[in-house]
């Protein structure tokens, strides 16, 4: 009769398995000649190093993905030329070089589009969207100003935030602005942090977007430069963890 030694060990999927072969080498009924032995000592060492492997490379492989927070904030140079100028932003995604596909911001509340009135966003900043994104980095942040339309005898409400889910047009003479192309391009590195945030802050340069063709005709191309990203400082990388090697049988 073989008599084993249980070892001590940290891992408990490992601890069972082996209390599990411990027991069967103990049992009074084991019996059998000396290659017999070393056979299933050899298979036993075998699968405790293959449970050591899969614990030491991170387990399951479909973990959930790690994620974080992406806001994305708006300011503006206004139109000087107006009380009021209201925009409309169809949508605004993240991209990574990495991915074929963007990930959508949502706005703020949520909906399929929002307003803001450029002119209370002189020296003012105001939320387009936020929402959890993937945690990595990002090469670019796209926009879609889907209609702009220019009020020139009165403003919006006081009352009225810069940007929300619905704005009150106010009273007077307007100009609706062509938007011949609605896609803003922003290309500037930025990285979502692991259960943190990122911030990106957008001027919307409403004097150079805006032009008078004539004949009370305005049309509009978006100039919006980023203006600040703020993230966490990165961290220095951590030293890989070293799992305890099993004990020989």
């Amino acid at each position: 009769m073989l008599a084993l030694e249980r070892p001590s060990l940290a891992a408990v999927s490992i601890n069972h398995y082996w209390h599990i072969s411990a027991r069967f080498f103990h049992r009074p009924c084991f019996c059998g000649d000396a290659h017999q032995v070393e056979d299933m000592r050899a298979r036993l060492s075998a699968t405790l190093a293959c449970i050591v492997t899969a614990l030491a490379c991170g387990g399951s492989p479909t973990g959930p993905s790690r994620s974080g927070t992406l806001n994305v904030m708006l300011t503006d140079s206004p139109f000087s030329d107006a009380k009021a100028v209201l925009v409309t932003f169809s949508e605004v995604t993240a991209h990574k070089s990495t991915d074929t596909e963007s990930a959508k911001v949502p706005f703020v509340p949520a909906a399929t589009s929002r307003p803001c009135d450029l002119k209370k966003l002189q020296g003012a900043q105001d939320i387009l969207g936020t929402g959890p994104l993937t945690a990595g980095q990002y090469t670019q942040v796209r926009l879609g100003v889907s209609s702009a339309t220019i009020y020139f005898d009165n403003a919006t409400a006081v009352a009225q935030p810069a940007c929300a889910q619905a704005i009150t047009e106010p009273t007077g003479r307007k100009a609706s602005v062509e938007i011949p192309s609605g896609e803003v391009k922003l290309n500037r590195q930025l990285t979502v942090p692991e259960a943190g945030a990122a911030t990106m802050v957008l001027d919307f340069d409403g004097d150079r977007s805006i032009r008078e063709t004539g004949n009370g005709r305005y049309t509009m191309t978006p100039v919006i430069a980023v203006l600040s990203v703020q993230q966490p400082a990165p961290q220095s990388p951590r030293a890989p963890s070293i799992f305890p090697r099993p004990p020989s049988i």
